[in-house]
């Protein structure tokens, strides 16, 4: 089984001087699932190079996410030197994971290089898989025609409520829960910060950092691999 983890590039709010980045948890969390599947990671970021880490998420880490930044070299490496998304565009991967993170509302959202990278694997039968923020990847992704491919599709991502309590409405560029209801998407949440995973086909979203380990055990699931 090959997976694609795409993981951000941005180190800020836009204009803002506030600094954001991969949610570290989001990366660690989910990869720990994994150990032992036979599973390959790899990972990209949409420039490729450094993926800055948000430093609050470093903060919330458990004692094992941060020990994950010296155990796995391959992780390690891809922070400092991340592939980018056109050196993996021709892959075939059973699964591509978006991770979250502020950042990715800036590189994620409305990329072109992501639409081809996703599309070309979602037409071969891989399942595509995000968190958080990372929902901002599908968002505008049009499938065949000019329909959305979250069009009719129950999703779910980093909620308004959860925007507002974090205290980063008015710094992010537009809200992911309302993007994906004007693009057709049935938008399922729950909870502010309680974990929440939706499934629909090929798309498998979850709502918020501590939704990863749940979303990760569902993705094996859908793998067929163990959990």
């Amino acid at each position: 089984m090959k997976i694609l983890m795409v993981l951000t590039n941005v180190s800020q709010y836009g204009n803002n001087s506030e600094s954001t980045g991969l949610w570290l948890g989001e990366a660690t969390e989910f990869i720990r699932e994994f150990q032992g599947s036979h599973c390959e990671i790899e990972y990209a970021s949409p420039k490729g190079g450094v993926v800055p880490l948000d430093r609050r998420s470093l903060k919330m880490a458990d004692k094992d996410s941060l020990d994950w930044l010296n155990k796995d070299d391959d992780f390690s490496k891809a922070l400092a030197n991340s592939k980018s998304l056109k050196e993996v565009m021709t892959n075939k991967y059973d699964l591509i994971y978006f991770t979250g993170g502020h950042g990715t509302m800036w590189d994620f959202y409305d990329n072109s290089d992501i639409e081809s990278l996703v599309i070309n694997n979602y037409n071969q039968g891989a399942y595509i898989a995000s968190v958080c923020h990372g929902i901002a990847a599908l968002l505008t992704i049009k499938h065949n025609t000019s329909e959305y491919l979250i069009n009719n599709k129950r999703i779910t991502g980093f909620t308004d409520t959860e925007e507002i309590l974090s205290g980063k409405k008015f710094k992010v560029p537009f809200s992911n829960e309302r993007i994906a209801k004007f693009n057709g998407a049935i938008f399922v949440k729950k909870r502010f910060f309680k974990s929440h995973v939706v499934v629909d086909g090929q798309l498998i979203t979850g709502q918020n950092p501590y939704s990863v380990v749940a979303l990760a055990k569902v993705c094996k699931k859908t793998l067929g691999l163990r959990n």
